[in-house]
């Protein structure tokens, strides 16, 4: 079993991109599911996670009004719509699943990690 990322590309500051998370043919069990980013040289971050039922939702901070995490469990997929995108949101983003996660803020809640899409915004 392994995630898909994809929908990563360039993008112009204040431009948008939408990542999808596919887990094809298998059926989408995971509690929640997450993203999470690593720029060049830095630690892997997290972005926003999301529960089986849509709810509730977690974001960090600074990404808060930009990001939107959704879930579509008939499709087993999850996304990532980003806008506003700003130059420091470049980084390779990775989506996760987590069976069980008492925080869905951190890495070591998830058991399963997609290969990573590549996210460029230039100024």
């Amino acid at each position: 079993v392994q995630l898909q990322a994809s929908g990563g590309g360039l993008a112009q500051a204040g431009g948008s991109l939408r990542l999808s998370c596919a887990a094809p043919g298998r059926t989408f069990s995971y509690n929640y599911m997450g993203w999470f980013r690593q720029a060049p040289g830095m630690e892997r971050e997290f972005v926003a996670s999301i529960a089986w039922r849509g709810s509730p939702t977690y974001y960090r901070d600074f990404e808060r009004g930009r990001f939107t995490i959704s879930r579509n469990n008939a499709k087993n997929t999850v996304y990532l719509q980003m806008n506003s995108l700003k130059p420091e949101d470049t980084a390779v983003y990775f989506c996760a699943a987590a069976r069980f996660a008492s925080d869905a803020t951190l890495k070591s809640s998830y058991d399963l990690w997609g290969q990573g899409t590549l996210v460029t915004v230039s100024s």
